[in-house]
């Protein structure tokens, strides 16, 4: 009986801070929607043009399931673009099998993609957004392949590809 006040002391301060990164996370969301692009459209237009799943990683910064997009198998030669804008992001030259479940590059297209860094999830991470629509696609990380070393690990719900 003694151990229950310290296991729900415990429990309200995992609580406390699982809500408080929340906090932090909401801030930089913010700051981030805050900035114009080029390509912009009301919530409501986004929501028609993209549909459910490719709205909620898009435009609210969600994450489809490992394995669960088509373009992680995709092989052939081509160019991976932004599903919000079609902007070009990223050449089929680039793509490598990270075997994290998702389509994985190790260079974006010049100019393509913008980056922020993330404050989500109780740690730092750099996102990767369309520099033209401002749409999240993803995240980089410094433990890719050469020559950069760069791994952008891409949502595929949140991308096309066009064959060429």
């Amino acid at each position: 009986m003694s151990t229950q006040p310290a296991d729900r002391r415990a429990f309200l301060s995992l609580a406390g801070l699982g809500l408080a990164g929340m906090g932090l996370s909401a801030c930089g969301r913010e700051a981030v929607a805050a900035e114009r692009y080029p390509v912009a459209m009301s919530d409501a237009a986004w929501r028609q043009k993209l549909g459910p799943a490719a709205y909620a990683v898009l435009r609210k910064e969600g994450t489809e399931r490992p394995y669960s997009s088509p373009l992680n198998d995709e092989h052939r030669s081509g160019v991976f673009g932004c599903k919000g804008c079609g902007q070009p992001l990223f050449s089929s030259r680039t793509k490598f099998d990270s075997g994290t479940g998702w389509p994985s590059f190790w260079a974006s297209l010049p100019r393509a993609v913008g980056t922020t860094s993330d404050r989500s999830l109780m740690m730092e991470r750099v996102e990767v957004h369309c520099s033209r629509c401002g749409g999240h696609l993803g995240h980089v990380f410094d433990d890719g392949p050469k020559p950069t070393g760069k791994r952008y690990c891409m949502n595929g719900v949140a991308m096309t590809f066009r064959a060429g």
